[in-house]
This record gives C-alpha cells, sequence and structure tokens, in this order.
C-alpha cells in the first residue's frame, strides 16, 4: 500500500478492512476471536480492542507465510474444542452465508473445507485441484505446472476445520517451496495423505476480493458503494442519484428517506422515517429525526441530534448539538455544543461561540425562542423560553424567558462624512501611486 498505515485498517465504507472481516465472521456467532498481528502490530491492536473488545490478539513476528500466521494462534485455541475458520483481514466481503455454507460442510462430514471461487482471470491465484466432489490439493501460482494453472477453480484462502485438526496439519507444514514459506494451502494434501477428508465450497469470485493496493481499495470502496445503495433502495429509501451518494457501513436509514445527489454519510448517522437529506451535504455522527430536513450543504458533525421536523440549510454546521422538534436553522450558521428547544428558529448568520481557545462552553436556547440574524451566542449562555434575540446582537449574560435582549451600540449617522472621508482616501491612493512612480 506504499503507507504508514497498516494495510488492514485502511477503510472502505468507513471503516477499516479489519472490520469487515471481523463482521464476516460475526455471522456464526464465535465464541472465540483471534486475530494475528504482524506488520503495524500495536495499531493493529488498539483497532481491535475497539472493533471487537472480546478478541484476543496474538503476533506474528517474523511473516514466514500464511501456515506460520495460524499457527500463532495455537495457544489461545489450545483448550477450544469446536471448529476454527481462518480468515484475512485485507478480504472484506466474505458473505455470512458463504461461511454458513462452510458449516454445513463440515457437518456433512468434511474434516477440512476451503472456500473457492471461479475466476475469470486466474492469474496468480492458486488453483484447487479437484477428484470429483474430494479436494486433492492446493497449488501455488509459483509451483503449479502448466496443466494445473489452466484450472479456474482458485483459492481464496479461507479454511473451515476443527481446531485441533488445523492445528496439527499446520504443524506438519514444511517450507519446501519457491518463496522458503509455511503454506496454510499444504494442509489439504497432508490431510489427504492422512486419511481425511476434504472439500469445497464456492463462491462468487466478488467475495474473495483482496486488498494489496490503492487502486485495489478504490475497486473496493466500488464494489461496497453499489451493494449498500442496492441494500438501501430494496428497504424503502430514495436515492436520487446513486452514483453521488457514499455510505459508511453502519449508516442507518427509516423508510421513506429522501437522499439528493452528492450527499456523504460517514461512520455513526442513523436517519429516520420520512427524512430527506439535501444535495451536497455531509453527515458523520449525527442523528437525524422523523421528517426532517438537512441541506442543501449542510454539515452534520458529530453528537448532532435533529428532532422531528426539524430543518437545517445551506452553509449550516452542526456539533454536539441537540435541536427539537420543529427547530430552523436556515442559513449560514454555527450550531455548536448546543441545546436548542422545540419550535425555536435561528436566525441567519448566528453563532454560538463556544470555544475559549481551551474549553469548550455550551449554549442553552429555550422553546419557540427567535434568534435574530447574527446574533453571537457566547457561551456558556442561554435564552430563555419564547425569548428573542435583536438582529446583530452579542449575548454574553443569560436572557430571561419571553425577555427581548439588544446588545449592539447605538446607530450614530453623521452627515456628509461618508463623501469627505471618500474624497480623502482618493487623495491618499493617488500620493501613493505618485510616489510608486
Amino acid at each position: 500500500m506504499l503507507s504508514g498505515l497498516p494495510k488492514v485498517l485502511h477503510e472502505v465504507g468507513a471503516q477499516p478492512l479489519l472490520a469487515h472481516a471481523l463482521g464476516a465472521g460475526a455471522a456464526l456467532d464465535p465464541e472465540r476471536v483471534v486475530v494475528v498481528t504482524g506488520h503495524g502490530a500495536a495499531r493493529v491492536e488498539a483497532a481491535v480492542g475497539a472493533i471487537a473488545p472480546g478478541a484476543v490478539t496474538v503476533r506474528q513476528d517474523r511473516q514466514l507465510g500464511t501456515g506460520h500466521a495460524v499457527a500463532q494462534a495455537r495457544p489461545a485455541l489450545a483448550d477450544f474444542g469446536g471448529d476454527a475458520v481462518v480468515l484475512y483481514g485485507d478480504t472484506p466481503f466474505i458473505a455470512p452465508q458463504t461461511l454458513r455454507r462452510m458449516a454445513e460442510a463440515r457437518a456433512a462430514g468434511n474434516d477440512v473445507v476451503v472456500l473457492g471461487f471461479e475466476a475469470r482471470e486466474p492469474g496468480r491465484y492458486g488453483r484447487l485441484i479437484t477428484d470429483g466432489d474430494r479436494l486433492d490439493r492446493i497449488v501455488e501460482f509459483k509451483d503449479a505446472t502448466e496443466t494445473e494453472r489452466a484450472v479456474r477453480l482458485c483459492n481464496s484462502g479461507v479454511v473451515m476445520a476443527r481446531a485441533a485438526t488445523l492445528f496439527d496439519l499446520v504443524a506438519a507444514v514444511g517450507n519446501d517451496n519457491a518463496a522458503g514459506e509455511y503454506y496454510l494451502t499444504d494442509i489439504v494434501q497432508i490431510a489427504n495423505a492422512r486419511g481425511l477428508r476434504c472439500g469445497a465450497v464456492t463462491c462468487d469470485e466478488a467475495e474473495t476480493l483482496g486488498i494489496n493496493t490503492r487502486a485495489e481499495l478504490a475497486g473496493a470502496e466500488a464494489v461496497f458503494q453499489a451493494r449498500r445503495r442496492a441494500e438501501v433502495m430494496a428497504a424503502g429509501v430514495t436515492l436520487v442519484a446513486p452514483d453521488t451518494v457514499f455510505l459508511a457501513a453502519d449508516t442507518v436509514f427509516g423508510r421513506d428517506v429522501v437522499v439528493e445527489p452528492n450527499v456523504v454519510f460517514g461512520p455513526g448517522v442513523r436517519v429516520a422515517e420520512g427524512a430527506r437529506i439535501r444535495a451536497f451535504s455531509h453527515l458523520e455522527g449525527a442523528q437525524v429525526g422523523a421528517g426532517a430536513v438537512a441541506g442543501p450543504y449542510a454539515r452534520l458533525r458529530p453528537g448532532t441530534r435533529l428532532g422531528a421536523g426539524a430543518r437545517i440549510g445551506n452553509f449550516v454546521e452542526t456539533k454536539n448539538a441537540a435541536l427539537g422538534d420543529g427547530v430552523k436553522v436556515n442559513h449560514l450558521s454555527y450550531v455548536g455544543d448546543a441545546e436548542i428547544g422545540a419550535g425555536t428558529n435561528i436566525g441567519a448568520g448566528t453563532i454560538t461561540c463556544n470555544y475559549d481557545g481551551v474549553l469548550k462552553h455550551r449554549t442553552v436556547v429555550g422553546t419557540e425562542a427567535f434568534i435574530g440574524s447574527n446574533t453571537m451566542l457566547v457561551a456558556p449562555v442561554s435564552v430563555g423560553d419564547r425569548a428573542m434575540t435583536a438582529s446583530g446582537s452579542v449575548i454574553t449574560a443569560d436572557v430571561p424567558a419571553e425577555a427581548l435582549a439588544l446588545a449592539r451600540a447605538r446607530q450614530q449617522n453623521k452627515p456628509g462624512l461618508a463623501v469627505k472621508l471618500r474624497a480623502r482616501l482618493l487623495a491618499i491612493k493617488a500620493g501613493l501611486a505618485r510616489k510608486a512612480e
């Protein structure tokens, strides 16, 4: 990846690749999860703690092949009597139903089950060599004969077997191959030699997509987005221009939500039934209530909660703010670290001044209040129910309920001064031009 970031922490759908792999495995309701880390182990371990707090991590200090990687998990599963499935942190799209079919193949009497796929362009994939319904062996491309390279059934690397069986087979793997590595794939030939039964389950090639380059990462993002868009539309969401909408893995929509073109959903967004997200908006860590409208050109940052029927308009930014039912913030405003009561109207150009350079402070506005255009609310400050602020005010003290707050200097008009001032400025400009010559 030519990156300081470990490959499995690069993101698809606003989630690390590793999270997708762990999510696939979660479909089997595993009793234990073991993550083998290598490059950038400390960062990967920290991510595992956030993604799957119950998972155990073990390190592969020397990268000596996939078989060697699996062997590192043996101590963590020494007393485990169930089945183990080997997944890959850079292969994000294995479907839950595929893993369930592998489990069914195990239950049907196969000691080792390998996941394969029919490749359109087999390239350098390892090949699954079968004999009837039995999997005879897996051959790495670099070690394959021309006849074996002609086979189109390819190896995904995903394996399922009883944990004890898996580790016994891995312990017998050698490294007498072109790369000098311990291949997990060798366990099939060893298992057959021991009289064990090996079988293969196939899946769509798209499920086995592995990520090794930035181009492949972009390709995976495209695959993910296409799937998620199809899923949400099938669930009753209108995407006006689907190809222009970008979703996160955890984006949640209610029915009859409408999303206009060029909208980006970061992680942690929930949009309730009947809401509308208008064009060119960006949402992250936000909750949008039923029937609410956000945008166009709105930015909803983490901690935003919009009540039912609330309206956020163009060039409005919110963060860590709860806006009650029916609140309107229609244009050119920033509302951060705030609580806005139901039915309140926030005028254009309003800013909650929530940061003093060191600490954040909170603004509280009551219900059915009216905040005049270009009001600066200097937190910590509160405005009571049904209160008003005059346009252009700088509010530094609490405003009681039903009061009108004016906090601006009295206007003074100086007759004729504008003409005199302009003449003076033009003379100064002319003098500067003469000096420049």
